[in-house]
């Protein structure tokens, strides 16, 4: 990771980490390294962060300064953005969010004209002109200073994108939608209801610092609530830039991103369209997917942390379906990146083709209780390869057998080491955890 840009863009909290004048520098330097052969194109998205609006300015300010012009998609989902940059031949795109994080922080994640993550060492650079490491970029002058563009029709044609995908109608299907008060208000119903369902809409009324607030799939136990009350069919939560999808079943019980990715690799692997009969996860997802996938004749392979990494290994084994536990799908004949509201759609065409309802789809896999504690040490790696800690998960790796699962790894952002213990009952998984927690306070690794 560098300086400034993370797995996920460059993100902190608005004003403090990431100031306007870092926007203004970004949209400098990417109008001017597109910009050096040609007229160089860049579209922007933003969530409803009350801080969007400021970056969306600082940024389409620098772009333009440099002589590209800025396209506008205003309030939007991440996907969206991704989607026109590759599909409508922009030189890159900007998506301005912090995801689930709270309102006060904000992000940017830039976006490469294939609609994947910017490559590194672009954002090497960036980083370097941020920090005056490279001399002043020259300014546009006369005709060729850029304009900004008013471009909300490309953010429709993403809505009529994800229209088309569906197989079905959802008429008189009873749907709810948790929008976290986030990018997926301007999109999410008006699919649904463009395909017949009755939609139930909740969170939808952003005010700029309600984003993901007791809301959205971060909160999932309000969505959960709702569909018991309204009686509804199934329901699906998103988060603040619409990345992510967690549903709910028409029980009120949630259906994570290990049960979407069994239910809809199980259907693929049906229909005969599950390339290599494999799905991709990270390293944390649950046992109990793993299970339900070996009875179901379904290959899997386990990456590090994050969607990026799940791409990649999509990407490189050339894998149609992949995501995390925490709601992050991507079917990759569709998109290039996690897209909650077509997450939903997949769900919904399994749901409708099958006749069947989403708990029945569900129940194949037995989820494992699972608990993870963070513990914060002087120095992550001494900790992590230190003897007497080793020793201590390799015997409670040993006790487990196949009924459980040890995983301890480093943060990748604080000094911490997390360890994750899932096994068949809360109380096993307790245990477990402290005794690797303890030989580390006993060798005296951790700071609090």
């Amino acid at each position: 990771m560098g300086k400034y840009f993370g797995t996920d863009g460059f993100r902190g909290e608005a004003n403090e980490v990431l100031t306007v004048e870092h926007a203004f520098k970004v949209g400098r330097y990417l109008g001017w390294y597109y910009g050096q052969d040609h007229k160089a194109r860049v579209v922007i998205g933003k969530d409803t962060r009350r801080s969007s609006y400021m970056f969306e300015y600082a940024l389409a300010a620098g772009i333009t300064a440099s002589g590209a012009d800025a396209y506008l998609l205003h309030v939007t989902t991440t996907p969206s953005v991704s989607y026109v940059t590759r599909t409508e031949d922009f030189d890159c795109g900007i998506m301005i969010s912090a995801s689930h994080n709270p309102y006060y922080d904000n992000g940017i994640k830039i976006i490469n004209g294939k609609g994947h993550k910017m490559e590194a060492e672009v954002e090497e650079k960036i980083e370097a002109y941020i920090d005056g490491k490279v001399g002043e970029l020259p300014l546009a002058k006369k005709e060729n200073i850029g304009r900004t563009v008013d471009y909300a029709a490309g953010r429709n044609r993403y809505i009529g994108h994800l229209i088309s995908l569906a197989t079905r109608s959802f008429k008189n299907m009873r749907i709810g939608l948790d929008c976290a008060n986030g990018s997926a208000f301007a999109i999410a119903k008006s699919v649904y209801d463009a395909l017949g369902a009755k939609t139930y809409v909740i969170n939808n009324e952003p005010d700029g610092t309600n984003i993901n607030t007791n809301c959205g799939s971060t909160h999932i136990e309000v969505l959960q609530e709702y569909v018991r009350e309204k009686n509804l069919d199934i329901a699906f939560a998103f988060d603040g830039d619409a990345d992510r999808c967690i549903a709910v079943d028409e029980n009120g019980e949630v259906v994570n991103g290990d049960l979407i990715l069994y239910i809809c690799g199980k259907y693929l692997k049906e229909q005969g369209r599950l390339n290599g009969d494999t799905i991709v996860t990270t390293i944390m997802s649950n046992l109990g997917l793993y299970k339900a996938c070996d009875k179901a004749g379904i290959r899997y392979e386990k990456t590090a942390v994050g969607d990026k990494y799940v791409y990649e290994n999509m990407v490189k084994n050339n894998f149609c379906l992949g995501g995390e536990q925490s709601g992050h799908i991507i079917f990759s004949k569709y998109a290039t990146t996690g897209d909650g509201i077509l997450t939903s759609l997949m769900v919904m065409e399994v749901v409708m083709e099958k006749k069947q309802t989403l708990s029945k789809l569900a129940e194949e896999v037995k989820i494992y209780p699972q608990i993870l504690k963070n513990v914060r040490v002087a120095d992550k790696k001494t900790a992590r390869e230190n003897p007497e800690v080793v020793k201590a998960v390799d015997a409670v790796a040993k006790a487990l057998g196949d009924d459980g699962r040890i995983l301890v790894r480093e943060s990748g952002t604080e000094p911490v080491i997390r360890v994750m213990v899932e096994a068949a009952t809360d109380e096993i998984c307790e245990k477990y955890v402290d005794q690797v927690i303890d030989v580390m306070k006993a060798q005296r690794l951790v700071t609090e």
